[in-house]
């Protein structure tokens, strides 16, 4: 299991610094609404039962909660959901 977080946090960081993503549950929602959300990541405690069940996008459900993806990020907030609008050179797709 460790090995997962170490690829999803390799993939993560490498998404976030060379591609775009939108942070929030907010900005999730619009970019699946917008299709222009490739791919969502959640936190295992993300509250929204709509992106949970979301069938427009790959879902992946991250084994942490907000705090921990928020960290795993890099970010000081604690992060429920993100979309990975380009995935630059990271191989985030691949989940």
């Amino acid at each position: 299991m460790s090995d997962e977080k170490i690829d999803i946090g390799r993939a993560l960081k490498a998404a976030i610094s060379t591609g775009k993503v939108e942070f929030g549950l907010d900005q999730t929602t619009k970019a699946v609404k917008a299709k222009k959300a490739q791919m969502i990541v959640l936190a295992r405690n993300c509250p929204s039962e709509e992106l949970m069940s979301c069938k427009d996008v790959k879902v992946h459900v991250f084994d942490g909660n907000n705090m921990e993806l928020g960290a795993l990020c890099g970010k000081p907030f604690s992060v429920s959901a993100l979309a990975i609008i380009d995935k630059g050179s990271s191989n985030i797709l691949t989940l």
